[in-house]
């Protein structure tokens, strides 16, 4: 699946920022103005003034609504919420080469709140895997003690674990110990 790179920087940070939504026991990792500043600074958000109480709500509400993209059963569901998420945020699409970046579009409108500009951005991103007919690719860890989302993009859609190195490896060993202790016992 061929993916445009202003298209993948704003699906990770969908991914990004829905895991920060407290799971279980975690805490709120987007719990205050200044979790909200570094993490408009750590994706590069450009555009960003003075951050306020009211963005937070904002992003927190725009965090919550990419996750039900992400529960959603089947490819209708996710473009209702898609298409709900794009038009609330006001889009207003245009072409730019800023901060170092060659041509890419932006779909917030001039002005818009960090809220909006991360909807737009991030709506236009899940509408275009949904428009692949790749909405499946949304997905969950199937780790049982994790759930964080991720996009899978391996070639043939096999992806189980948000990140092979730590789910993966932690399930891929206990399934390794319990074959030993079985054939052992």
């Amino acid at each position: 699946m061929l993916i445009p790179h202003d298209t993948r920087i704003a699906l990770d940070m969908v991914v990004d920022l829905v895991n920060t939504a407290p799971e279980s026991e975690e805490l709120d990792r987007l719990a205050d103005v200044e979790a909200l500043y570094g993490f408009v600074r750590d994706h590069d958000v450009s555009g960003v003034g003075t951050l306020t109480a009211r963005d937070l709500a904002g992003v927190q509400t725009v965090r919550s609504r990419f996750a039900g993209v992400f529960e959603a059963p089947d490819a209708h569901a996710a473009a209702m919420l898609v298409n709900e998420i794009v038009a609330e945020a006001g889009t207003t699409p245009q072409l730019t080469d800023h901060d170092g970046y060659d041509w890419h579009v932006h779909y917030f409108a001039p002005g818009a709140s960090v809220g909006d500009h991360l909807a737009a951005d991030g709506g236009m991103a899940l509408a275009f895997i949904v428009v692949a007919g790749e909405q499946e690719r949304l997905r969950r860890c199937e780790a049982p003690d994790c759930g964080r989302a991720f996009v899978d993009l391996s070639r043939n859609r096999s992806r189980r674990y948000c990140d092979s190195r730590t789910c993966g490896n932690r399930l891929h060993v206990a399934a390794y110990r319990a074959r030993r202790k079985e054939a052992a016992g």
